[in-house]
C-alpha cells in the first residue's frame, strides 16, 4: 500500500476522518473493483475497468435509498439520474466505467439484479446508475473490452473496510492534474454535538491542470516539473480534457433534496483542489442517504402504502456540518487518488505517478508545514 495523504501528515480541513478515511466508514456501503488489463487484437493496449458502490448489501431495488445529482459541468454522461431527479430514490449501485462503456455495464447490472429477483411473472424495471470519464489516452477505449463479465466481478468483489485507490477499477486508464489519476476516497465523521454522522466520498479522477493542482491550499502545481506531462505532444489535446465523477453516501436521515445540496458541495472540494475550471470535463456528482431504511420498493404490480411513516430528517439548522463534511472528503479522495496510482504506459504515452517526495517538496515550496495531529 502506497502513502496516502494523511500518512505524509497533510491533514485537509477541521472535521476527523473515519476508521478507514473511506466511503466504507458508512455503515453498509460496500465497493468492488474489476480491472481489465491486456493487448487488443490490433496491437492497442487495455487500460479499464469498472468499479461498484453498493448502498447496502443486496438488492438496491429492493432497499433503495433516498439520493440527490447535481452536475457542475455536463460535458459527460450518465445513465439513471433523471429518476433520481424525479422521484429522489437510488434504486440501483452505483458504476464507474470509461466513456464508451456506459451502455453495457448499465445493461449487465439490469440483468444481474434480475436474476436475484424471483422469476414469478411480476413486471420488472430497473434503471442503474453509472456514471463515466474518459480513459482514451492509455486505453484502447473504443475496442469495447469492458463485458458484463467484468461487471459481475466488480458486483461479487464489493466488500466493505478498505478500498483499493489509484489505477483501478473505473480509474485504471484516468489522469488527474496530469498526473495518473483514478480512483480515491475518504470521509469524515462528525462529532456527537455535530450529529455523530459519516460522510464518505469516493471521485474517479480524470480532470485538472498541474498549475492549479492545490493541496491543504497551497499552489503546489506551481513547482511541479511540467516536462513530464503527457499532454506536451503537440498532437494530443490540451491539458484538463477529462472529466471527474463523484459518489458522496451518509448515514445521516436526509430527504431527496438534502441529498442534492449534499452533492453540490463535492463542487468545492474539488475546487479546493484546483479543479472546475475546465469546458471540456463531465463533473457529475451523486449524493445518496442510508439514514432511513424502510423506504418500499416500487413496483408496477403493486402498490405500496398511502404514507412512508417513520421517515427522518436532519434539521436544516445541522446541516452545514455535513456539507462541510462532503467537501473536506472529497478534497481528500482526489489527492488520495493521485498518491495511490502508479505509472501507466500505454499506447504511446507514459502518464507519471505523483510520488509522495515530489508532493512534499512541493509543498514545502510552497510554504507548507506538516500539522500534526493530536
Amino acid at each position: 500500500m502506497k502513502l496516502r495523504a494523511r500518512d505524509l501528515h497533510i491533514q485537509f480541513g477541521q472535521l476527523q476522518p473515519g476508521p478507514l478515511n473511506a466511503i466504507t466508514d458508512v455503515p453498509g456501503v460496500r465497493v468492488g473493483h474489476s480491472n481489465i488489463r491486456g493487448r487488443s487484437a490490433n496491437g492497442r493496449d487495455i487500460n479499464t475497468g469498472v468499479t461498484l458502490i453498493e448502498p447496502r448489501a443486496g438488492s438496491t431495488t429492493q432497499q433503495p435509498c433516498f439520493a440527490g445529482v447535481h452536475i457542475l459541468n455536463g460535458n459527460g454522461d450518465a445513465t439513471g439520474l433523471e429518476w433520481i431527479r424525479e422521484a429522489g430514490l437510488l434504486t440501483s449501485p452505483i458504476a464507474f466505467t470509461n466513456t464508451h462503456s456506459i451502455g453495457v455495464v448499465r445493461d449487465a447490472l439490469i440483468a444481474l439484479d434480475r436474476q436475484d429477483q424471483p422469476d414469478d411473472g411480476r413486471l420488472y424495471w430497473n434503471m442503474p446508475v453509472v456514471l463515466e470519464t474518459f480513459d482514451g489516452l492509455l486505453n484502447d477505449i473504443n475496442g469495447f473490452h469492458v463485458r458484463p463479465e467484468h461487471v459481475a466481478e466488480a458486483l461479487d468483489r464489493a466488500v466493505g473496510g478498505p478500498v483499493a485507490e489509484g489505477a483501478v477499477g473505473g480509474g485504471s486508464g484516468m489522469i488527474c492534474h496530469e498526473y495518473k489519476g483514478g480512483i480515491g476516497t475518504a470521509s469524515r465523521r462528525l462529532s456527537a454535538a455535530q450529529g455523530g454522522w459519516t460522510v464518505g466520498a469516493i471521485v474517479q479522477a480524470n480532470h485538472g491542470t498541474r498549475r492549479e493542482l492545490r493541496v491543504d491550499g497551497y499552489p503546489v502545481g506551481r513547482y511541479m516539473e511540467k516536462a513530464t506531462s503527457p499532454f506536451l505532444r503537440a498532437d494530443l489535446p490540451h491539458p484538463g480534457m477529462g472529466s471527474i465523477v463523484v459518489c458522496l453516501a451518509t448515514d445521516a436521515p436526509l430527504l431527496p433534496h438534502q441529498c442534492t445540496r449534499l452533492a453540490q458541495r463535492a463542487s468545492i472540494g474539488i475546487a479546493r483542489t484546483g479543479g472546475g475550471n475546465e469546458d471540456c470535463s463531465g463533473d457529475i456528482f451523486v449524493a445518496f442517504s442510508t439514514g432511513n431504511q424502510q423506504l418500499e420498493a416500487t413496483a408496477y404490480e403493486r402498490k405500496g402504502a398511502f404514507t412512508c411513516d417513520g421517515l427522518r430528517m436532519v434539521n436544516n439548522d445541522h446541516i452545514g456540518d455535513l456539507f462541510l463534511a462532503a467537501a473536506e472528503a472529497v478534497e481528500e479522495a482526489i489527492i488520495n487518488a493521485l498518491l495511490a496510482a502508479d505509472t501507466v504506459e500505454g499506447n504511446g504515452h507514459r502518464v507519471q505517478a505523483l510520488d509522495s517526495a515530489t508532493l512534499l517538496e512541493a509543498l514545502r515550496q510552497a510554504g507548507w508545514r506538516p500539522r500534526r495531529e493530536s
